[in-house]
């Protein structure tokens, strides 16, 4: 019997082969893991539905596969299993169901209006709405600025089909064209895995949709530097590393506290903003496909040692691509830290839903004057938060930053 790939659960149809785990020859059991499949949302373990000797291997490293598609053979098998969920590293693999009847039968016959790989612009309101009629989102108009699709515009799709009215004219989508940079020297391709495709695609949503606006400020890191100096040795001892990060949540969960609709999501299908009494911060973590962003959850209610626990752990799993989706869902705010690396400001893009991001730079020893009368060298730390203007203003980020740049610098020796 063939071994077919199953559905790999919502949002993820197709993925690239990492690596195969049997050869020809092998014995597997039911639900054993036989390759690794890179997906748009992380990398995960495909099991055998059944039982029995590799006969043949159909796919290789590299190969991008689709639900249905054969993966290998077996013969002698021992049983079909029923077809199991990729490990926690990955989305969910679920049994194939059958193909809902469309209710709109007649939209099959309407040309759709989106450019081939350019998602809709929709909320997941609309979007389940949608899915649950049956009706193709890409043959809708949006009335929405840059295009984006309402639950009006569903509606007056509906009426429009029931009514049999031939659609309005839409302008054509410009084509994308591809440039031959080989013409002016050598050149060297490679395809974007489906990571980078993603990580891609929800920057370009979130800048597109998101008036972005950034306050900048420092914040005297001198005291957390030497705190975190004094303890890494006992934060050590007991397995874990001591950064700079973990005490920059607490401060920021701190102030999340204070300042409540930096911790919010906007609604756009109910325009309603959704304030969230949990705080589950982001971090951005630079691996080789791209920035990821793993959330640690109840940062407000943890220890500095079980934060720089979680972070690592989970900072550590975003390097190897291990990273469930669950893991990277859920958050209220993040933080990208690039002190690491080098550089001061910069420009962070929010982390759509959320509607706040902090960017963290690299601390610069500086002359600072202190109560007026003499001058300190302090370590002074670049920050940077953008924020999303429909939600909140100017003033609001001022204030905001300066109760930040307070719990930074008044954090010592009890919260650790």
């Amino acid at each position: 019997m063939d071994i077919k790939l199953p559905r790999l659960g919502e949002g993820a149809d197709s993925g690239i082969v990492v690596s195969i785990l049997v050869k020809e020859g092998d014995h597997v059991q039911a639900e054993q893991p036989i390759l690794e499949l890179e997906t748009e949302k992380a990398v995960g373990t495909i099991p055998s539905s059944a039982a029995g000797t590799v006969t043949k291997i159909y796919a290789k490293i590299g190969d991008k596969l689709s639900a249905g598609q054969n993966i290998l053979a077996l013969a002698e098998g021992g049983g079909v299993a029923p077809v199991a969920a990729l490990d926690k590293r990955g989305p969910v693999a679920t049994s194939v169901p059958a193909a809902p009847e469309p209710r709109l039968p007649s939209a099959a016959t309407v040309p759709a209006r989106q450019v081939p790989g350019i998602p809709v612009a929709a909320s997941p309101t609309v979007r389940r709405l949608a899915a649950d009629l049956g009706i193709d989102l890409t043959r809708v108009v949006g009335t929405e600025p840059g295009g984006r699709i309402t639950l009006a515009d569903v509606r007056a799709y509906i009426v429009q089909l029931q009514a049999g009215a031939p659609e309005p004219a839409v302008a054509a989508a410009p084509v994308i064209e591809s440039i031959d940079f080989s013409q002016w020297g050598p050149v060297k391709k490679t395809p974007l895995t489906p990571i980078r495709r993603t990580i891609s695609r929800r920057m370009h949503e979130s800048w597109s949709n998101i008036p972005h606006v950034t306050q900048f400020d420092e914040a005297d890191a001198t005291v957390l530097l030497d705190l975190v100096k004094k303890h890494k040795a006992t934060f050590e001892a007991k397995g874990v590393r001591l950064t700079l990060t973990p005490l920059v949540m607490k401060a920021v969960a701190a102030t999340l506290q204070k300042h409540p609709i930096f911790n919010t999501s906007l609604d756009e299908a109910t325009h309603e903003l959704v304030y969230k009494e949990y705080y589950h911060l982001g971090v951005a973590v630079d691996t080789e496909q791209g920035l990821l962003v793993p959330v640690i959850r109840d940062v407000n209610k943890k220890s500095v040692l079980e934060i720089a626990k979680d972070l690592e752990q989970l900072a550590e799993k975003a390097k190897q691509r291990k990273l469930s989706g669950d893991e990277m869902k859920g958050g209220t705010f993040t933080i990208s830290n690039q002190g690491g690396i080098g550089g001061a400001h910069f420009t962070p893009i929010v982390n759509r839903p959320e509607v706040a991001i902090l960017g963290i730079g690299r601390g610069a020893l500086k002359p600072v004057v202190k109560d007026k009368t003499r001058i300190e060298p302090r370590v002074m730390m670049p920050l940077a938060l953008s924020y999303d203007h429909r939600v909140i203003d100017g003033g609001s980020a001022a204030r905001f930053i300066v109760d930040l740049v307070q719990a930074l610098e008044n954090l010592n020796e009890p919260v650790l």
